[in-house]
């Protein structure tokens, strides 16, 4: 598992590269659109779409709604009410985790996928073309969740005891997410060096991105434990679908961009 772990994301990698440095912006936000819509695919069946033609629907619900949110977010006003909305979005789902995680249905999962997805989406394409240090702002965001989740994963197979959410994620423990935050802190140091930030403002940021990356892993946890899932899909050896990589950033995306502007991360 852990070989096709990372044989998987090594593939990856230069593929990632060349979207975010060398494709033209435009072509990039619709690359970036590529495996929202194939979490759209795998997110269908926790609303209990399991025909072919169902999920397609949902697919297209989404592609649509992606159209209608970038032209909204065209202005900073519809950019900032559509962050918002995932934020409020994603302090239900830390509710939800905490207050009632065995309750799920359908419904409610075919809301949430639209709530989870295309906000990320936006986040991601506008954190790209935003500025001249979009790109590099995007790569950190996404080294920073590989390094969180990475950090956890060797650090709660070692030495995980507490579990984290037992009806969610049994898998997941409370000394796993400290190592991803130690990992994480790690990736933030040379993120200070890199991106010229201000220090203290921009480790804050990386902290609650970081914890919202996990709210992230485990609302996808809860919606695929409801659906009675282990993995969203199979296409990523190792991996399993593309929501069981994607989940962190679907999250982490959208707090990333609200807290560059409001921390006066840039300088």
């Amino acid at each position: 598992m852990l070989r096709q772990r990372i044989v998987t994301a090594l593939t990856l990698a230069p593929l990632v590269l060349l979207a975010i440095f060398w494709l033209p912006p435009l072509a990039t936000v619709l690359v970036f659109a590529v495996p929202v819509l194939a979490g759209a695919w795998e997110w269908a069946q926790f609303s209990g779409l399991q025909r072919p033609l169902a999920r397609l629907l949902y697919v297209g619900a989404a592609a649509l709604l992606m159209l209608v949110a970038w032209a909204f977010a065209a202005t900073e006003r519809g950019l900032s009410i559509i962050l918002a909305t995932a934020l409020a979005w994603w302090l239900v789902a830390l509710l939800w985790l905490v207050v009632s995680p065995a309750r799920a249905n359908a419904r409610a999962a075919a809301i949430a996928g639209m709530l989870v997805l295309v906000p990320a989406w936006v986040a991601l394409s506008k954190l790209h073309t935003a500025t001249a240090q979009g790109p590099q702002l995007v790569l950190f965001l996404l080294l920073l969740v590989v390094a969180a989740d990475v950090g956890a994963y060797f650090t709660g197979r070692r030495f995980g005891r507490r579990k984290l959410a037992p009806q969610v994620s049994p898998g997941k423990t409370w000394e796993g997410v400290a190592g991803g935050l130690i990992a994480a802190g790690a990736m933030a140091l040379a993120g200070i060096a890199w991106l010229g930030v201000n220090v203290g403002p921009f480790m804050v940021l990386c902290v609650a991105v970081v914890a919202a990356s996990v709210v992230g892993d485990l609302t996808e946890s809860l919606f695929k434990r409801h659906a009675g899932l282990k993995d969203s899909g199979h296409l990523l050896p190792g991996h399993g679908g593309v929501l069981d990589r994607i989940d962190s950033v679907t999250a982490a995306a959208p707090l990333f961009v609200v807290g560059l502007d409001r921390l006066d991360v840039l300088g």
